[in-house]
């Protein structure tokens, strides 16, 4: 018999977590309205951690500035971080800004909805675009090192049209990933304290808005690091919680199975109000399901347990192609390149990858699988806000488990906010103030620029997003949407650092017929699908999935056509860093062995291997092997699980040790500056020579820089092989 009241008189199985809380019966949600945590808690969060955050990372960046003997930051500084960032570094700060509120939340919805395959196709169709994304960022440390933003090498390349539609292309990205942030946030900071969303929206940026203003990139950077660690910290708690502490995989395995052996009829008396199906709730007004109980359409034998997913699969794709709008067209991303020296661009990016892979893997595959397992009641409506992780941890944790979340959320808020403050206000300051308003501005007018447009930024997404929710959107919706509007900029800008044939004009047509396309078939699908277009009809998988198809590949068939039989080009990459501009004099990052032709053709060989064969593993050799598995059995499970622990505590050591382990030197200067303060020593300031500069081409030049390792090979008579971005064939 039953041990749930509900079902008193049945032979129906009581869902685990309600023989553990009886409340759960007769629940029609899992929040339902009443916030776990006070108020006071989430203003705490919100407005408190925002203000430490401010305070400390302000703190850091003054005294690495007097104690590392660094100079007065420039407007070159503010928005590169010195063009000389490490590798771990550059590593923590890909993870912290690609690690978005969806990736927390949606990466749980999608296993709530499709099983194991849910957390593997978010997390393997959104690290290879971080992966590929490497291959760019060499190709930019070799053609374009003065660069600022992705926007200027356009212009420099290509010139004012394509540089006006890549700017807004930019822009768009930024507010569409800044959107989901606070989308996200909001809902859940609403959901765990009852703060009101409206309000949250708004306060959520001014954690962001502080530190970012005060510091620049730099302190982005330090920030980031800071966010990455407290990240995984609750990942590994959340982690160890699920599978080791409280319940093990072959539990959660017996559990997910006895999920799916419910029938309809009996899923209707487990989710109602007094055990009828009069009283049901289960299903909608349109007869979907809207709680984790049965068969699961569209699995092999229905089975949560299975990479066999018809409706997973095609999460994969939109993931994919959507995701690679998000990298290759989000300036922050390009931001990081610039910022890494040379050698860390390469393999920051792959390090990057590869951790953050486990994030969205290994969280989702013990919050995610264990909601399902559980029975938890929460709905398709929760789920689809991002609350899955949100209710697994206060079910395993209570108060401790909720306020763990909510601080991991922040985290992911401000680190990946303030990276898209940043990108905006770079794009704002080069490519806006400087190049049509103010083509003389100082560097000191380019600053205050960057801060003003910082401010702006965060209040105007605040309100944005509360327009979004007004609207009807969610995290989910907007998630799978953004790939319909960006994707068509993204072989453009692939074909921009690697195809000398590619055409200016051929990529100002390809972006906005790409976009024009992908609209009309978004909506014609939904209206086809659903009858009429509603947000509902336009944001199912099949309509979403054919928009994103649309916009990436109409636009690179375009491009590719254009350029190779309309308006070929054989364009020479060796001139195209004296088209771009620094404000003022400030060299660091841009010295000649920075600039070095052979270290940077090592580099790119590296990574173009390394980089398509992850890529490779990741989502055809991974999947492929998984098929014969069929259902899983429970040791495979078991094998399945230990791998998602084993990458998560592995990419949680690397990404908190190695940058320490880097920067010891330039720790321990600063320690010993502090501690000569304090005991009031005075020590003769010394400061290492500065590498030779390569000529590069400021706006006081009247002359054009030579071209620097061109003719240093020239003058002695040394053979040096120009490095040629990818040859003459289209992404």
């Amino acid at each position: 018999m039953s041990g749930c009241d509900i079902l008193t008189g049945t032979d129906i199985l009581c869902p685990p977590s309600w023989e553990e809380n009886p409340e759960y019966q007769g629940m029609s949600s899992y929040f339902g309205g009443t916030p776990p945590l006070s108020k006071a808690i989430g203003y705490l969060v919100v407005v408190g951690f925002g203000a430490l955050f401010s305070v400390f990372t302000t703190a850091v960046v003054y005294i690495d500035k007097i104690f590392s003997g660094n100079a007065t930051v420039t407007s070159e500084h503010f928005n590169t971080a010195g063009r000389m960032v490490k590798t771990g570094l550059t590593a923590s700060v890909i993870v912290s800004q690609w690690t978005w509120a969806a990736t927390l939340l949606q990466s749980s919805n999608v296993a709530w909805n499709y099983g194991v395959s849910g957390p593997f196709w978010y997390a393997s169709g959104a690290t290879i675009q971080v992966l590929l994304f490497g291959v760019l960022a060499i190709s930019l440390k070799d053609v374009a090192p003065s660069a600022h933003t992705m926007c200027e090498i356009v212009r420099a390349r290509w010139g004012k049209a394509a540089h006006i539609t890549f700017l807004i292309f930019a822009f768009m990205a930024n507010i569409i990933v800044t959107s989901m942030l606070l989308l996200g946030g909001a809902a859940t900071v609403e959901a765990l304290t009852g703060v009101n969303y409206e309000l949250a929206s708004f306060l959520i940026p001014w954690g962001v808005i502080l530190y970012t203003s005060a510091g620049g990139l730099k302190a982005t950077f330090m920030a980031s690091y800071l966010h990455t660690m407290i990240i995984f910290a609750v990942l590994i708690t959340m982690i160890t919680i699920v599978y080791i502490q409280v319940y093990s995989s072959d539990q959660i395995y017996a559990f997910l199975d006895q999920t799916v052996t419910y029938t309809t009829e009996e899923c209707k008396l487990l989710f109602s109000t007094d055990g009828t199906v009069d009283s049901s709730f289960f299903l909608d007004s349109k007869g979907k399901k809207q709680y984790a109980c049965g068969a699961v359409p569209n699995n092999n034998s229905g089975s949560y347990l299975t990479m066999l997913s018809a409706d997973g699969l095609m999460f994969g794709i939109i993931n994919i192609v959507g995701n690679f709008g998000t990298v290759f067209v989000d300036q922050s991303y390009w931001q990081s390149a610039i910022a890494a020296r040379p050698e860390s661009a390469a393999k920051g990016y792959l390090l990057g990858g590869i951790c953050w892979f486990a994030i969205p893997f290994s969280l989702a595959t013990s919050l995610g699988l264990a909601s399902t397992a559980l029975m938890l009641p929460i709905s398709s409506s929760e789920a689809g806000a991002g609350l899955v992780p949100p209710a697994v941890a206060d079910h395993l944790m209570g108060e401790a488990g909720s306020a763990l979340i909510l601080i991991m959320l922040f985290m992911a808020i401000v680190s990946t906010g303030s990276a898209e403050s940043i990108a905006v206000s770079s794009l704002v300051a080069y490519d806006v103030y400087r190049e049509y308003i103010n083509p003389e501005a100082t560097g000191a007018k380019i600053l205050w620029v960057s801060r003003l447009v910082i401010v702006v930024f965060g209040i105007f997404m605040g309100l944005f997003s509360i327009a979004l929710n007004a609207m009807g959107l969610n995290l989910g919706w907007v998630y799978l949407f953004m790939g319909v509007v960006i994707g068509s900029a993204v072989i453009p800008l692939w074909n921009l650092m690697t195809w000398s044939k590619a055409s200016g004009t051929g990529a100002v047509i390809a972006a906005w017929s790409g976009l024009i396309l992908a609209l009309v078939g978004w909506l014609i699908g939904a209206k086809i699908q659903g009858g009429s277009v509603t947000v509902a009809t336009l944001g199912t998988n099949e309509v979403m999935l054919s928009g994103n198809l649309i916009a990436i590949f109409s636009s690179g068939i375009i491009h590719y056509i254009y350029s190779k039989f309309i308006d070929p080009q054989d364009y020479d990459f060796s001139t195209l860093n004296d088209n771009i501009h620094l404000v003022e004099q400030d060299l660091s990052g841009l010295g000649e062995e920075q600039q070095d032709k052979k270290v940077l053709k090592r580099a790119k060989r590296w990574i173009v291997r390394r980089g398509y064969l992850l890529t490779f593993v990741l989502i055809i050799v991974w999947p492929i092997l998984s098929i014969p598995a069929g259902v899983f059995s429970q040791a495979y499970f078991a094998f399945w699980v230990l791998v998602s622990i084993a990458w998560g505590f592995g990419a949680a050591i690397t990404i908190s040790v190695l940058p320490l382990v880097e920067s010891q030197d330039e720790i321990g200067k600063v320690c010993s500056g502090m501690l000569n303060y304090i005991m009031c020593k005075k020590v003769e300031e010394t400061y290492a020579e500065e590498e030779p500069a390569a000529p590069v081409k400021t706006l006081e030049e009247d002359e054009p820089a030579a071209a620097p390792q061109a003719a240093k090979a020239l003058e002695e008579d040394e053979p040096v092989k120009e490095v040629e971005p990818a040859g003459d064939e289209a992404a």
